[in-house]
C-alpha cells in the first residue's frame, strides 16, 4: 500500500514546543520493531540477557562518552524493548533527546548486524527498534522514585506487561 497522507499520518506524542535539550531528567522507551524478543528472556520473574542485551547495555554505558551532558539513571534491557532514564545536565544546544536516542539505535543496530553476521544472532525485519520511542519528562523527585522502581522491578512483572508479546491485546 502506497502512502496516502489522508489515512496515513503520524502523530507526535512529544510535547509541542517543549524544549527537549533542557536541563532534567527523561524516562526514555524504546521498543524492538514488532516487540521481537530478541535481548533475552525472562523465567521465573528473573532477567537473562542475551549476548544482544549485554550489547545494549553496553551501549547505552556508552552514551555518556558521546554525549558529555548526559548522565545515565537506571536502566533495564527487557526481552523486546529498553528502558532508561537520562539525566541531561546542561544545555549545549546540540545534545537533545531526540539526538541521543537516534545515535543509540544507530549504534545499537549496527553491532546487532555484525552480531547476526558473526555471530549467529537471530535476524531482524527490516529494523531492530520501532520508528519512534516513548519518552516522558519527569518533573520532580517523586515521580523519579515512582519510574526508578518501575524500571528495576520490571522484570518482575513481565508476565503482566503490556509489552510482553504474550500478553498482546489485537
Amino acid at each position: 500500500m502506497k502512502y496516502n497522507p489522508d489515512i496515513h499520518y503520524r502523530r507526535s506524542i512529544r510535547l509541542k514546543g517543549y524544549d527537549y535539550s533542557s536541563q532534567g531528567a527523561y524516562f526514555i522507551t524504546m521498543c524492538a520493531q514488532n516487540r521481537e524478543m530478541l535481548f533475552g528472556y525472562i523465567q521465573d520473574k528473573i532477567l537473562y540477557l542475551n549476548e544482544a542485551g549485554l550489547m545494549i547495555q553496553k551501549w547505552y554505558d556508552k552514551v555518556t562518552e558521546k554525549f558529555q551532558n548526559i548522565v545515565n539513571g537506571e536502566m533495564v534491557v527487557m526481552p523486546n524493548h529498553f528502558h532508561c532514564i537520562w539525566h541531561i545536565t546542561t544545555k549545549d544546544g546540540i545534545t537533545n533527546i531526540p539526538t541521543a536516542v537516534q545515535w543509540f539505535k544507530t549504534m545499537t543496530t549496527n553491532e546487532y548486524i555484525h552480531g547476526v553476521k558473526e555471530n549467529g544472532w537471530p535476524p531482524f525485519d527490516k529494523r531492530l527498534w520501532q520508528r519512534n520511542y516513548y519518552e516522558h519528562i519527569i518533573r520532580n523527585e517523586q515521580a523519579y522514585e515512582n519510574i526508578s522502581n518501575y524500571i528495576r522491578t520490571n522484570p518482575e512483572r513481565w508476565d503482566a506487561d503490556k509489552l510482553n508479546n504474550n500478553n498482546s491485546i489485537s
